[in-house]
């Protein structure tokens, strides 16, 4: 076989294309942006408004590079922390309407930001969606327990950071802490 044979097949060149199946009536179809069809997105995405304040507080500055130019993309307004203690300092004086904040920080760790979060009258009603690249289930309920909105594990898709925004949204689109029955008793498929 010649190098362009092996070439054609490697790339599937000469092939004949794969029969096209229609979806059933009311699903979505399978297409290269959203290759796991009907499953994937069942519904459109709502968005947070345009300007929307949001937080994040990671020691990673790839991981906040990350964050910070998904939420630019749809047109937030993201403020950056490297570290806890200047989180805390930002969502005090500049009041974002969400917070992405990880658990593990140099210096103040994410728990003890949260419960300084929580008992701030500036900061205690602002919705914080924690993050970590901890998988375990009993960390995920922890946060919870101490007043997380959500949690999100790393890494995280970019569907995964809106599904989460919008979970969180009003009927005004903004960002509101869940009632604590919300919080806690998030079902296991999105947590699994």
């Amino acid at each position: 076989m010649d190098v362009y044979e092996k070439i054609k097949r490697l790339f599937g060149w000469g092939r004949k294309p794969a029969p096209v199946v229609a979806p059933a009536a009311g699903e979505a179809e399978a297409t290269p942006a959203n290759p796991a069809g009907p499953e994937r997105r069942g519904k459109p995405r709502t968005n947070a408004r345009s300007g929307t304040r949001m937080l994040v507080i990671d020691d990673s500055a790839t991981i906040v590079a990350l964050l910070s130019r998904m939420l630019r993309q749809n047109d937030y307004h993201v403020l950056e922390a490297g570290d806890a203690e200047q989180g805390l300092e930002i969502a005090r004086t500049q009041s974002p309407e969400l917070i992405f904040l990880d658990i593990v920080l140099p210096g103040m760790d994410g728990f003890a930001a949260l419960r300084q979060l929580r008992r701030d009258p500036y900061t205690r009603d602002i919705p914080v969606i924690m993050i970590s690249g901890n998988e375990q289930a009993t960390e995920q309920f922890y946060v919870h327990r101490i007043g997380a909105d959500d949690f999100m594990k790393k890494p995280f898709s970019r569907a995964e950071v809106f599904a989460r925004i919008e979970r969180l949204l009003d009927a005004q689109r903004v960002p509101r802490r869940l009632p604590a029955g919300a919080r806690a008793g998030q079902d296991d498929e999105e947590t699994a």
